[in-house]
């Protein structure tokens, strides 16, 4: 796959592309869900907030229609909290994109709403003309209000345990996420990071070989080159130099075995078969299933490329 005329997901690379991808993959699931469980926390809690305002209101509702009937009416002030208990009412059932609630699903929950319907439609026809608030029968108030109260209670409660019951899913979701994740860092461990560690080791071991090799026989045969070539300058004698020129091609035909005896000891763990190969060709090619990596031959992950002439 190219981007601006650069290649990506090389194949030359591919465990480390899973190692990282998975990672990231991981660390985005895991704050979705924690930003999910936050916001749901968050919603439940204003909702039980509103259901505990309704019975505020209710009670408010009784103590304004008592003021206006013995001491001093606020026609303002009931019209207000009038208004806010059937405002809440729908809210509390369909929900509201202003204030980030979901519309009420829970059919329990729904049922008991049912059950204050009633009530509702009784405040909204005797109380919503502000000329028939003195024709109310105050005991008649206050038993629906109370009534009313009592289905809020009840529903309030059902609002808590369905909080605590989505608490204690999100808790299990988390838990399970957890222990997927660390089997997901355990594997990637022992499958991928030990073998790239243990090829990295060998890789060592032979690149310390070859520094013995050029160190000693590599140098050895440079040594005896050049002197050879000292030798050749001082002599005369074209037998004699004849010779030392045999000698030379001999010690050049040294370092030219030397250097592909270098080149073998690179080249004997390139095909060894690693524990993640399987799963990784396996990714591979539904990757290239999908045209997301180039056609070239596959080499390994952590394989040393020489130069060859």
């Amino acid at each position: 796959m190219k981007i601006a005329g650069r290649k990506i997901f090389k194949k030359g690379f591919r465990a480390y592309y899973l190692l990282v991808v998975s990672i990231i993959l991981l660390t985005i699931a895991i704050q979705t869900i924690i930003q999910y469980s936050l916001d749901k926390q968050r919603n439940t809690a204003m909702v039980i907030n509103l259901s505990g305002r309704q019975r505020t209101l209710s009670q408010r509702l009784l103590n304004e229609v008592y003021s206006c009937r013995f001491h001093h009416c606020d026609y303002a002030e009931f019209k207000l909290t009038m208004n806010k208990l059937l405002q809440m009412n729908v809210i509390l059932q369909k929900g509201s994109e202003n204030l980030g609630i979901a519309p009420l699903v829970n059919e329990d929950i729904a049922k008991n709403f049912r059950r204050l319907q009633p009530y509702i439609v009784w405040f909204k026809s005797n109380l919503s003309d502000l000329k028939k608030v003195d024709g109310v029968a105050f005991n008649d108030l206050r038993y629906r209000v109370d009534r009313f109260v009592e289905i809020m209670d009840i529903i309030v409660l059902q609002f808590q345990k369905k909080s605590e019951k989505d608490i204690s899913t999100m808790r299990i979701i988390e838990l399970e996420l957890a222990i997927f994740s660390v089997l997901i860092v355990l594997f990637e461990i022992f499958f991928i990071v030990n073998p790239i560690m243990h090829r990295a080791m060998k890789q060592k071991k032979k690149l310390a070989e070859i520094a013995w090799h050029q160190s000693h026989v590599f140098a050895s045969h440079m040594k005896n080159v050049n002197e050879l070539r000292y030798v050749l300058e001082l002599e005369k004698n074209d037998e004699r130099r004849n010779e030392i020129i045999d000698c030379i091609a001999q010690e050049l035909e040294q370092l030219n075995t030397v250097s592909k005896n270098m080149v073998k000891a690179l080249e004997k763990s390139e095909h060894m078969p690693l524990p993640h190969d399987k799963l990784l060709k396996k990714i591979e090619d539904l990757l290239e299933k999908y045209g997301l990596l180039p056609s070239e031959a596959i080499t390994h992950d952590d394989m040393v490329h020489s130069s060859r002439s």
